[in-house]
């Protein structure tokens, strides 16, 4: 993929590099020449340019790229970037880095934006992943189609342990992507079975999520998740 990224901090460094190690093509745009360290991330292509510009976008042949990552460390910044991308040059693919939580339900597909990763909901999610067994967890928002990264771990009463993957009846606009058991990520096939402990990942919308959790957990889940049980 061609990906170009608005701002060269730390955040933006790490996305590049992480990319290019991939074997993507990485361009980074800066408007701050104090930030201009090439050396850091040699592998991307660098610009000197302010991102909220649609001049600057032009010169960067944005409506070339797969990917725009609006990752600067402000918000008026990233939405304004985001927009841009969208609306001016038809990136298929807009991820924005929310600083502010406050700020979050600015992040939307009315703003350009199709991800939003904001660090607070992210570690939050990450510590509820490592800790919750028995409830659904929300590790990410993908707002263009307003479907959600969830995780289930199973406990060992859970309805389909045991059984194989296939019966399990999920709900429309729901599908299992993966299954992490231990060290393994398995890609899920019919005829695997479920067991306990095994961190269930799924794509599904918001208004589907208290079914899979009614599916996957128990019909009383969904109450006894209301009661703070």
């Amino acid at each position: 993929m061609r990906v170009a990224i608005a701002g060269a901090g730390n955040v933006g460094r790490s996305i590049a590099q992480e990319l290019i190690d991939n074997g993507h093509q990485v361009l980074l745009i800066e408007r701050n020449p104090d930030m201009l360290h090439h050396d850091r991330v040699p592998g991307a292509d660098w610009i000197l340019a302010d991102a909220c510009e649609v001049a600057s976008l032009e010169d960067a042949d944005l409506a070339g790229y797969d990917v725009m990552v609006a990752a600067t460390g402000d918000d008026k910044v990233n939405l304004v970037v985001s927009l841009l991308a969208k609306t001016e040059f038809s990136v298929p693919r807009v991820v924005a880095r929310v600083n502010r939580a406050e700020n979050e339900w600015l992040f939307t597909e009315q703003w350009g934006v199709d991800v939003a990763v904001s660090k607070p909901r992210v570690m939050a999610a990450l510590v509820e992943e490592a800790v919750t067994v028995g409830d659904l967890v929300r590790l990410m928002t993908f707002r263009q189609g307003e479907a959600n990264l969830v995780e289930i771990t199973l406990p060992t009463d859970a309805p389909h342990v045991g059984h194989a993957v296939h019966t399990v009846p999920l709900p429309r606009d729901c599908a299992l992507v993966a299954i992490v058991r231990g060290k393994r990520v398995l890609a899920p096939g019919p005829d695997d079975p479920l067991e306990p402990g095994d961190e269930l990942v799924f794509v599904c919308t918001t208004d589907v999520e208290d079914e899979v959790r009614a599916v996957v957990l128990g019909a009383d889940s969904v109450e006894r998740t209301r009661r703070g049980e």
